[in-house]
């Protein structure tokens, strides 16, 4: 008899790359729905079940994507894939592009055909695209046309470029493919089906490997138990589908549920508003800088459509949400996640939901603050936010596995307080802590104390080496239009808010704030270009 667990993969270069097992995570699998079966495809099984005429993705223009064309299409761009292009299961596929459906459905393809999507972000350069090729040996790309050029330029040995959307015969969508339905490999469940590089704003980047199983555990958790989406939802926001936040929350939620999405090349806070309004999304997914952003052109939109609101990628301060409920009466569903477990682990919903805090562990995950030893602290003090769940960090070929996984748990980098009542508040990044004249001083609480000024739109806050402090806080911020530079006001307001200590010892202002292409603040480069741009106090 076959093994249940053979992998499916040819091209054996993910699993053979899996961290020795002993440098594993512990995985949970606590809830019945994530006993998964040993042959899995999760590609198929999100296929699977809504009826050929029901919409899956729409388009700003007004098109729609119904869930038996998206499946015409997906089996198209398999056959390609296996056929014209010689992809075999386990072979490594580069996706780019921006978020439009044609995106989605070669994720899909080459997942159902057994190979490893490796999706990268749209804006990311040449130099960026070379290393996480070298890292993973892509030799296959699937391109959207107008975002080639960046892939071309990168010169990656052996790389086999097909783009899609463009006018030339060779073009993946004007090939001649079987018109057959595409039958799904029969992966293993612990096949890797992706591999998401991490978005960190230094060092080089981290390809996290993730299962069959592993797409499908984080929309029977956190979508099943937090978010509770419906077959008639329609799902909108701003990350992209090389962001893991963007595709469990615009591709795997939607879809796993048999509902919808609108999918929006440009989707920054201008763009959401009149999109919600017009598309009548009801889910909406974003990080929250852009809910800030949004809050004053609120008045011009109708969102009665809305019912849930995500945030995720950086910590939600207590005022954005409670200036977010007062104008809409919506409560933003706040998340902890990471690229290295894909998604939500840590959340609340609805009555549940305490601003200023990020949650409790969602159901199927498990968490703890611990100190730098590996044992829990007593609540109410901060340590070392642990994880785990049925997702876990497996680093491709990456000896930061070690630091990353500890004693069976998934140390996320997150300094966090356990309140006695069970509920985990942020404090900051473990390593934004600044520690100035003896005092430990949590970046973030400045910064949600700079937000709570009328002025404010955006703040960062640093640790500056000092020679006699150790480090002084110095400040970050971007003003309203229009607003004026005041330091000393600011600072005068600051001093009302915080503790003397805390309070930074200069104020600059900036008209932006450096952030990745994922939106996450990059405080290093604000620390490296140094205080002589900008005015300050």
């Amino acid at each position: 008899m076959a093994d249940p667990h053979r992998s499916a993969h040819v091209d054996t270069f993910a699993r053979d790359h899996l961290p020795p097992a002993d440098q594993w995570p512990e995985l949970r699998f606590d809830l019945p729905e994530l006993r998964y079966p040993a042959r899995l495809n999760c590609a198929a099984e999100l296929l699977t079940g809504p009826p050929d005429d029901r919409p899956v993705f729409r388009t700003p223009s007004g098109g729609t994507w119904t869930y038996g064309e998206l499946r015409a299409r997906v089996d198209r761009i398999a056959h390609l894939l296996t056929g014209d292009l010689g992809v075999v299961p386990g072979n490594r596929v580069l996706l780019r592009g921006p978020t439009t459906p044609w995106l989605a459905a070669c994720w899909l393809a080459v997942l159902k055909a057994g190979a490893v999507a490796v999706t990268v972000l749209a804006q990311q350069r040449p130099h960026e695209l070379s290393t996480m090729c070298e890292i993973a040996r892509v030799r296959h790309a699937l391109c959207d046309v107008r975002a080639v050029d960046d892939l071309a330029k990168a010169e990656i040995p052996g790389l086999r470029i097909t783009t899609y959307g463009g006018d030339a015969p060779d073009d993946l969508l004007r090939r001649t493919a079987p018109s057959a339905p595409y039958p799904a490999v029969e992966t293993a469940a612990d096949d890797v089906a992706l591999i998401a590089f991490t978005s960190g704003t230094t060092g080089r980047p981290k390809g996290c490997m993730h299962f069959h199983r592993d797409v499908l555990a984080i929309a029977d958790t956190f979508s099943r138990h937090v978010l509770r989406p419906r077959a008639d939802d329609v799902f909108a926001g701003s990350p992209p589908l090389g962001f893991t936040f963007g595709l469990g929350g615009l591709v795997v939620f939607p879809m796993r549920a048999g509902a919808s999405a609108l999918l929006l090349e440009q989707a920054g806070p201008r763009q959401l508003l009149p999109a919600v309004a017009e598309h009548r999304v009801s889910v909406l997914f974003t990080a929250p800088t852009a809910y800030r952003a949004m809050l004053d052109e609120l008045d011009g939109y109708d969102l009665t459509c809305l019912r849930r609101c995500v945030s995720a990628g950086e910590n939600l301060p207590a005022s954005t949400w409670r200036a977010w409920h007062e104008r809409t009466g919506l409560r933003i569903i706040n998340g902890i996640g990471a690229t290295e477990l894909l998604h939500i682990f840590v959340s609340a919903a609805d009555g549940d939901i305490r601003p200023g805090t990020t949650g409790v562990p969602v159901p199927g995950w498990h968490a703890r603050v611990q100190d730098e030893s590996g044992e829990p602290v007593p609540d109410g003090q901060p340590g070392l936010l642990a994880v785990r769940g049925p997702v876990g960090c497996r680093y491709l070929a990456d000896p930061r596995q070690r630091e990353y996984v500890r004693g069976g748990w998934n140390i996320t980098g997150d300094t966090y307080v356990r309140e006695p009542d069970g509920y985990f508040r942020y404090v900051a990044r473990a390593d934004d802590m600044i520690i100035s004249a003896g005092y430990n001083i949590a970046g973030p609480e400045v910064e949600e104390a700079l937000l709570r000024h009328p002025d404010v739109v955006e703040a960062a806050v640093v640790g500056r080496p000092d020679a006699s402090r150790g480090q002084v806080v110095v400040a970050y911020a971007v003003l309203k239009e229009g607003a004026e530079r005041d330091a000393e006001a600011l600072r005068a307001f600051l001093v009302s808010e915080l503790a003397p200590y805390k309070c930074p010892r200069e104020i600059f202002f900036r008209d932006a704030l450096p952030r990745t292409a994922t939106g996450k603040l990059q405080r290093f480069r604000l620390l490296g270009a140094g205080d002589t741009r900008g005015d300050r106090a």
